[in-house]
């Protein structure tokens, strides 16, 4: 019997026959669609539409729902030819197989760029739950896209991963990166973007192995380092100078624009501008940061019109992490990152006597308590202060 639709009235008994030219050129067009069920095979249809058009179904169960596999429209498609479509397509399935999934994937999840973008459109409408999946994106785009932005997705093997983890220099960076793109893997998979039998190429290789550290320069190796930085060129002792200075992240810092220095602050818009290549803050917060005497006369030292450090191909300066090991081995001394240059910087406004919410304010944490853009202006002169007294005591 029929099962009773929603609104509790009885079901249409299924219209079975057995499928035969005479019978498919008989049936005409009703208000809505209808399906006929061929007796000859089980789970072989026909569905005619209202406008009159007739395509072959193939019907099977997978995890107890019914999956209806096109086949194609019958005025193409020879009643012989659809039958042995059909028994094809139901064999696969009594073997386990989910053909409707795989055509689905097939079509859908293209090239790994196309599954980025579907990620990131999913990420991005769960942003209210999720709110770090800023930073993801931008290590897919930095160091995933260029790689593999035109592969698809199938072809992409664990080899290619060893490949990419092996070119990011900052070890947690690259495990971030697989983190990263796994993430992507598998939730293409979740939702059927992929290929059923798809193994995720991430599964298998190993993160790198990291420690974790809180390296503060102490105040008698400021003046060694804030030296040595001029070893490593202009542009990127400049670059680690202001990383120091501002105690803002590398990333941002890098990224420093013309654009957004104004009266003495450099004020960061929070989210990503494409055009200027901007990647916008690591928590989308806009940020507002008084640049200290010093740090002006780098910034005008520089004379730039775009970037305010600018690499070789005239896009951001790059190899930041490499110039600081070259100066920690310089200087014989324990290994320091770009970002243990920002972490000094917090230590020393705590240090002078400042709030821990003046060094969140700073250093754009989101738990601070004075984050928004009405208290960033309030504490204007405050600010000012603190980064003046910062860069007199960087400078000894």
């Amino acid at each position: 019997m029929a099962r009773p639709r929603s609104d509790g009235s009885p079901a249409a008994a299924p219209d079975k026959r057995k499928l035969s030219n005479f019978v498919i050129n008989s049936l005409k067009p009703r208000a809505k669609p209808y399906t006929v069920w061929d007796t000859s095979m089980r789970g072989f249809a026909l569905v005619v539409h209202a406008s009159g058009r007739k395509v072959w179904k193939a019907i099977y169960s997978r995890r107890g729902r019914p999956r209806w596999y096109h086949i194609g429209d019958a005025s193409v498609i020879s009643l012989a030819d659809a039958r042995q479509l059909a028994g094809t397509i139901l064999l696969r399935a009594s073997k386990g197989e989910d053909p409707q999934a795989e055509r689905k994937a097939e079509r859908l999840s293209g090239t790994f760029e196309e599954l980025a973008a579907k990620y990131r459109d999913y990420a991005e409408h769960k942003k209210k739950r999720n709110k770090s999946w800023e930073q993801p994106d931008y290590l897919v785009k930095k160091h995933l896209l260029p790689r593999w932005a035109k592969l698809q997705v199938t072809d992409i093997k664990r080899s290619d991963v060893r490949t990419m983890m092996a070119a990011i220099a900052a070890p947690i960076v690259a495990n971030q990166t697989l983190a990263a793109a796994s993430a992507i893997f598998t939730w293409g998979a979740k939702e059927e973007l992929i290929a059923s039998g798809f193994v995720n190429p991430c599964i298998g290789v190993e993160r790198n192995a990291t420690n974790e550290r809180e390296r503060i320069l102490a105040d008698s190796e400021l003046p060694k380092f804030w030296a040595a930085f001029d070893d490593a060129g202009l542009v990127k002792s400049s670059a680690l100078k202001m990383i120091l200075l501002t105690r803002q992240r590398p990333g941002e810092v890098s990224h420093m624009r013309v654009e957004h220095l104004k009266d003495g602050w450099w004020e960061m818009p929070g989210e990503r501008d494409v055009r200027l290549d901007w990647p916008g803050t690591k928590n989308t917060k806009s940020n507002r940061v008084w640049l200290s005497k010093t740090a002006r006369e780098i910034i005008s030292a520089m004379d730039a019109t775009g970037f305010v450090f600018t690499g070789q191909r005239g896009g951001a300066i790059s190899g930041l992490d490499k110039a600081m090991r070259d100066i920690c081995k310089q200087l014989g001394v324990e290994r320091a990152t770009p970002h243990d240059l920002r972490r000094t910087c917090g230590s020393t406004i705590t240090g002078l006597g400042f709030g821990r919410d003046a060094m969140d304010r700073i250093l754009n944490h989101v738990e601070g308590s004075t984050t928004d853009i009405y208290d960033r202006h309030k504490y204007a002169k405050e600010d000012r202060k603190i980064m003046e007294k910062v860069a007199s005591k960087i400078m000894g």
